[in-house]
Order: C-alpha cells, then sequence, then structure tokens
C-alpha cells in the first residue's frame, strides 16, 4: 500500500527547496537524507537531499531538484512512501477516510468526510453536509468513537452547537 507522507507546496528559495505539508506523525523519522520517495502525479522517485524545520514549516530539497523552477515544477506533487499499515488502533491516513459516510449515533446520516486536516496537537476531520456546508470537528474519541472502514463510515457524536460553528 502506498501512504502519502506529504504534498509539496512552492518553492522556498533559488536552490531547490520546497516546503511541504506532512502527512506523516514522524516527519524526523520520514524526511532523511536519501530518502526515497514515489510521486503522484507520476513525475519519478525523488531522492531527499535535504530536510530542515523552519517557522513551523518543512523544507524539503531532492537531487532531482537543484534550482528553483525545477521545485516549481513539483508543487502540488504527493511524496508516497511504499508501506503496510501499521496494526495502530486510532491511527488513519486521510484516503482512508475521505468519502466514508458520517453517521450519527443512531446512525442517521449526517454527511461524509471531506478532508483530514494534521494538526501539531489534535487532528481535524472536514465534513461535508447535505446542505454544503464543511465544518470542522476534532478527531478526537469523545467525538469520533467509532471508525469502521470496512463499512464505510464513522460515527459522530458531536455536541450540540459543533456542526452550526463556521
Amino acid at each position: 500500500m502506498e501512504a502519502v507522507v506529504a504534498r509539496i507546496g512552492k518553492p522556498h528559495g533559488l536552490r531547490g527547496e520546497v516546503t511541504v505539508r506532512t502527512h506523516t506523525d514522524a516527519p524526523q523519522e520520514r524526511f532523511v537524507v536519501g530518502a526515497q520517495f514515489s510521486t503522484d502525479p507520476d513525475r519519478g522517485l525523488l531522492t531527499l537531499r535535504s530536510a530542515r524545520e523552519h517557522n513551523g514549516t518543512w523544507l524539503l530539497s531532492f537531487e532531482q531538484t537543484p534550482d528553483r523552477t525545477a521545485a516549481e515544477d513539483l508543487r502540488g506533487t504527493e511524496l508516497l512512501v511504499d508501506e503496510e499499515p501499521e496494526d495502530d488502533e486510532g491511527a488513519w491516513y486521510e484516503d482512508e477516510l475521505v468519502g466514508l459516510a458520517v453517521v450519527d449515533p443512531d446512525g442517521h446520516p449526517v454527511g461524509q468526510v471531506a478532508a483530514l486536516h494534521t494538526r501539531p496537537v489534535q487532528d481535524l476531520l472536514e465534513l461535508l453536509l447535505p446542505d454544503g456546508r464543511r465544518p470542522l470537528v476534532p478527531f478526537v474519541e469523545a467525538i469520533v468513537p467509532q471508525v469502521d472502514i470496512e463499512a464505510g463510515r464513522i460515527v459522530l457524536d458531536a455536541p450540540d452547537g459543533l456542526l452550526d460553528l463556521g
């Protein structure tokens, strides 16, 4: 299974560095010099030349991107690693969650998962409600007590008013 570990953003500086939005809980372990990533869309295999954190943002450079022009061509590219999902209960990849039906504890439809926003302290689920609103809800067990990938749904036990915020 290929897992997304980052999405490349804009170039940083003139030497081929790019900003990335991380999709991993362990960037220090993933972003080590020499690590190789497949890409989506396919831009070939990228080999990590350098990695550093700057003002809370990860900056990466690759052997294949020597300058800003080459780095600009990578914007929007996802970095992938080939791995089996860990048997870590409560850990989910965004591509496993997006599109799942969201139901309340009684099984009534609420909407669907539109995105997973990873944050340093707590992740947020972005929902798509039938009326088009896209509220963010904390992805914590007290509010999302059940994730059932096989059944294609999550249970949302939202406090009164949570879905009305925004």
